[in-house]
C-alpha cells in the first residue's frame, strides 16, 4: 500500500522526530515501515480476544487507516509501538499525599512516566500550606509551590533522555490556603517552566464571584477553615496573571466530577498537561483523532460532510484504541490495574477549521458553532455505537457495573471521546490542529541546513489559484503579516471566510469551545487566543462565559504576553532605571549557506584517524563537521563538539575563541602515544579551525566566486534578539498557542506531542 497522501513537510517531521533510530541518532526505519510497524503491534493484540483472529487483515486496516491520514494516533503510540519500549499513552494523572514519602514517590513515578513518553498530571491540593506545623518533625511544611519546584526540577533532569519533553499539569483547589502564591508561582516566565497550571474552580466559588462575596479557605489536612478571601478579587487576581501571560489557567473541578464514570472509585482532582483529560489518580488514557478535511465529500454544491466515511472510521478509531490498551507497556503496575478497570480512550478530531474553509463557512459564525455542536455530538453517538460492538464481544469495561451507565447498554469503553491538541499529529496529516482556528494562513518555514521556504494553507492556495489571484508577492506578503483580513485587494467573501486565529473574537472562541464541549465524554483542549492589546475586562468576560456555557475548563493567551524584555543593569537598591553600559543580547545563528568551500585535513589520534572539514563562505568559517576512520575513535563526541563550533560560528564568535575553549583537551588515547599532532579530538578540531582561519585572514584560500581576495573576520552578527517563552527551544522561530499547548510549525517541536 502506498503512503502517497503524506506530504514531503510531514516525512521531514517523522524523520526527525518519530522514525526508529540507532545509538548514534541514525534513522534506521522508513516512513512506510513506521506506519507498518504501528499497525501490526496494535491489530496484534487481536489475538487476545481471538486466537484465530487474522490479524494480518487487520493490519492492513489500521496502516491503511493512519496511511491514508483519515486517522492518527497519539505520538507515543507512533514513537513506542511495536518497539521494546512500548509505552503508548500520552496522559497520565498520579496522586499526591500529604507526606514526605508520597511526594517522592510521586517524583520517582513522573520520572517513569516522562522516561517513557507521557505527560503527568497533579493536584497539589492535598500538601499543607506553607508555614503550618509538621507533627511529626516539629518543622514547618514549605507548601504546594515549594514542591511544584522539585517536580520542575525533576523533570528538568529527565526529560532530555526521554523520547519526548516532559510535561506537568498542576492543580490547586480555589479554597487551599495557598492560592494566592499558587496563581503568582509562574508570573516570571522563567521559573517553573515544565508545568502549565490550572486553578480548580468550584461551583460554589463562582457564584461568590458573581455576588461579590467572601468565602472559605480550607485546611486540606483538618478541613477546617482557615480565613476568608473576597471571592470577586481572587477571581480578578486569576484574571490578571492569565492577562501576564497566559497561566494559570482555570479548571471546573464539580464539572469534571459530575461526569466522573466511576465516582464510588473517588474524585477526580486533576487532568493532562493540556486540561482536555480528566483523570483518577493512577489513571491513564491513549488519544487518537480524526482529521475532518478526510471526511469531506465533493459534490454539486460543494464540499459535504461524508456521514458515512466518518462513521466507519470512527468504528476503526475506537477499535484501534481500545487494541492500545491491551499491548500498552504501562510504566506502572498501579497505572495498568487503573486504567483497564475503566478502559477510557480519547478520540478526538483535527482539521475542523480546514474543514469550514472548504465548506465556505467562517469559523467566527453562528453557522460554524452550530456545525461544531452537530458534528461532534454525530461522532459522539457513533463512537458510542462502536464502543457497545466491542462491549458484545469482548465484554464492558471492568467496573461498569458500578458506573453510571449501569443498567443501559453495556460500554467497552468507561470514556470515549476527547479534543487534544494535535500539534505534531496535525503537521503529519498535513491539516490544522484540533478545533482550532488556523494560526495563520502561510508561514516561513526552516527546512534541512536553514533553509527558508514560504509555506501557505493549502485550502487558500486552492481557492487563490481557482480564482487567478495566486503570486509569489501575495504569498510572501501573507507569509510576513499571517492574516489576510485587511488585505482590500482580495475579494470579500474570501476575506470574510479565510479567518484566522487573531481575526476571531474571544467570545466566538469560548462560544466555539462550548458547542464542542456539550457532546464530548472528557474535555475540550483550546486557546482562546487574544491579541495583545486586550484588556483584563475581556479576559475575565471569557472566564466568565466559559462557567456560563459549562465549560470544563479554560486557557487563554494574549498575543507577545511572553515575550521576555532585556532588563537594565543597574544598582539592585534603586528604583531608577539606568542604561545599562554593555548589554549582550542572544543571537540567532545565520543559516547555513547553500554553498560553501571547504578543507579537509587528516589527522592522526590515539585510536586511529580523525578527518575535521572546515566550510567556510564569503563571511567566514561557517561549519566544521568530523568522520572518523575504520580504527575507531569517539564518533559522538567529535560530532556534538563541531556542531557546537558550528552554531558558535554562525552567531558570530570569533575563531580565536573557539580555539582557545578548545585547544589542549587532553584524552588518555592521544596523550600516551608518541608521535601524536594532537592531544584530543576537540584539539584537533581547534588546529585545523585556526589553521583555515589564517589562510583566510592571508587570503590565500578562494571565496566561492573563485576569484581570491582577502576575507574579512567574522563580525558579530546584529539580530533581533529571540528569547524568551514565545519561542521555540529548538529552532528559535515563533510558537503558536493553541490547543492550551505550544508547537512551532517551523520545525515540528511541541511542548505536549
Amino acid at each position: 500500500m502506498a503512503t502517497s497522501d503524506i506530504g514531503s513537510n510531514a516525512r521531514e517531521v517523522l524523520k526527525r522526530r518519530y522514525l526508529a533510530k540507532d545509538e548514534h541518532g541514525n534513522n534506521i526505519e522508513t516512513v512506510e515501515e513506521l506506519f507498518r510497524r504501528v499497525a501490526n503491534a496494535i491489530a496484534g493484540a487481536e489475538q487476545k480476544f481471538d486466537p484465530k483472529a487474522d490479524t494480518g487483515a487487520l493490519s492492513d486496516r489500521f496502516y491503511e487507516l493512519m496511511t491514508s491520514l483519515r486517522f492518527l494516533p497519539n505520538s507515543p503510540t507512533l514513537m513506542n509501538a511495536g518497539r521494546p519500549l512500548g509505552q503508548l499513552s500520552a496522559c497520565f494523572v498520579l496522586p499526591i499525599e500529604d507526606s514526605m514519602e508520597a511526594i517522592f514517590d510521586a517524583v520517582k513515578n513522573a520520572a517513569l512516566i516522562h522516561k517513557s513518553g507521557g505527560g503527568t498530571g497533579f493536584s497539589f491540593s492535598r500538601l499543607r500550606a506553607a508555614g503550618s506545623t509538621v507533627k511529626s518533625t516539629g518543622g514547618v511544611a514549605s507548601g504546594p509551590v515549594s514542591f511544584m519546584r522539585v517536580f520542575n526540577m525533576a523533570t528538568e533532569a529527565v526529560k532530555q533522555g526521554g523520547t519526548r519533553r516532559g510535561a506537568n499539569m498542576g492543580i490547586l483547589r480555589v479554597d487551599h490556603p495557598d492560592i494566592e502564591a499558587f496563581i503568582r508561582c509562574k508570573s516570571d516566565n522563567k521559573d517553573i517552566t515544565n508545568f502549565n497550571i490550572s486553578v480548580g474552580i468550584t461551583e460554589k466559588f463562582m457564584q461568590a464571584v458573581e455576588r461579590g462575596e467572601d468565602y472559605d479557605l480550607i485546611d486540606p489536612a483538618t478541613k477546617q477553615v482557615t480565613g476568608q478571601l473576597n471571592a470577586k478579587a481572587l477571581f480578578d487576581e486569576v484574571v490578571d496573571a492569565a492577562w501576564h501571560n497566559g497561566e494559570p489557567g482555570i479548571i471546573f473541578l464539580d464539572r469534571l466530577n459530575r461526569d466522573n464514570v466511576v465516582p464510588k472509585q473517588g474524585e477526580i482532582e486533576s487532568t493532562n498537561p493540556c486540561g482536555e483529560q480528566p483523570l483518577l489518580p493512577y489513571e491513564s488514557c491513549n488519544l487518537g483523532s480524526i482529521n475532518l478535511v478526510k471526511m469531506l465529500k465533493q459534490t454539486k454544491k460543494g464540499y459535504e460532510l461524508d456521514r458515512a466515511l466518518l462513521k466507519k472510521t470512527v468504528a476503526e478509531a475506537v477499535h484501534f484504541l481500545d487494541n492500545v490498551i491491551e499491548i500498552n507497556n504501562y510504566p506502572l503496575e498501579k497505572i495498568d490495574e487503573v486504567t483497564k478497570a475503566t478502559r477510557k480512550i480519547g478520540l478526538g478530531i483535527m482539521g475542523f477549521s480546514d474543514m469550514l474553509l472548504l465548506m465556505g463557512i467562517p469559523y467566527n459564525s453562528d453557522e460554524g458553532v452550530q456545525l461544531a455542536e452537530d458534528l461532534m455530538k454525530y461522532i459522539n453517538d457513533c463512537g458510542h455505537e462502536a464502543s457497545e460492538t466491542l462491549a458484545k464481544s469482548r465484554g464492558a469495561f471492568p467496573l461498569f457495573e458500578e458506573s453510571i451507565y449501569r443498567g443501559s447498554k453495556k460500554l467497552r469503553n468507561g470514556t470515549i471521546t476527547t479534543i487534544a491538541p494535535t500539534g505534531t499529529i496535525s503537521m503529519i496529516a498535513g491539516c490544522s490542529s484540533g478545533i482550532e482556528p488556523v494560526f495563520a494562513f502561510a508561514y516561513i518555514r526552516n527546512v534541512m541546513d536553514g533553509t527558508k521556504m514560504v509555506e501557505v494553507n493549502p485550502v487558500l492556495t486552492e481557492m487563490l489559484k481557482s480564482r487567478g489571484l495566486y503570486r509569489e508577492e501575495l504569498m510572501q506578503r501573507i507569509a510576513e503579516e499571517g492574516s489576510i483580513a485587511h488585505m482590500d485587494e482580495l475579494p470579500e467573501d474570501i476575506r470574510r471566510v479565510f479567518v484566522c486565529a487573531h481575526d476571531v473574537s474571544p467570545i466566538y472562541h469560548a462560544r466555539m469551545q462550548a458547542a464542542f464541549q456539550r457532546h464530548t465524554d472528557n474535555a475540550v483542549s483550546k486557546t482562546v487566543n487574544f491579541p495583545h492589546t486586550a484588556t483584563r475586562e475581556e479576559v475575565a468576560e471569557v472566564y466568565m462565559l466559559a462557567y456560563k456555557q459549562d465549560c470544563k475548563g479554560v486557557t487563554i493567551y494574549r498575543d507577545g504576553s511572553r515575550d521576555e524584555q532585556v532588563l537594565n543593569i543597574g544598582s539592585a537598591m534603586s528604583e531608577e532605571k539606568t542604561e545599562p553600559d554593555n548589554v549582550f543580547l542572544p543571537v540567532i545563528p545565520r543559516p547555513r549557506p547553500t554553498i560553501t568551500q571547504g578543507f579537509t585535513e587528516r589527522i592522526k589520534i590515539g585510536c586511529g584517524n580523525l578527518y575535521v572539514t572546515v566550510n567556510y563562505d564569503e563571511n567566514g568559517i561557517c561549519e566544521v563537521f568530523t568522520s572518523t576512520g575504520k580504527a575507531g575513535g569517539c564518533p559522538s563526541q567529535s560530532e556534538a563538539t563541531a556542531r557546537l563550533a558550528s552554531v558558535a560560528l554562525r552567531a558570530g564568535m570569533q575563531v580565536e575563541e573557539i580555539y582557545e575553549q578548545l585547544k589542549g583537551i587532553r584524552c588518555a588515547s592521544t596523550i600516551r602515544q608518541q608521535g601524536m599532532g594532537c592531544t584530543s579530538c576537540p584539539d584537533a578540531i581547534a588546529k585545523v579551525l585556526m589553521k583555515v582561519n589564517n589562510f583566510i585572514s592571508l587570503g590565500q584560500l578562494p571565496t566561492s566566486s573563485g576569484v581570491p581576495k582577502p576575507v574579512q573576520k567574522q563580525q558579530a552578527i546584529s539580530r533581533e534578539p529571540r528569547s524568551g517563552m514565545n519561542y521555540c527551544p529548538e529552532c528559535g522561530e515563533k510558537l503558536e498557542h493553541e490547543g492550551g499547548c505550544v508547537v512551532c510549525r517551523s520545525c515540528g517541536f511541541s511542548k505536549c506531542g
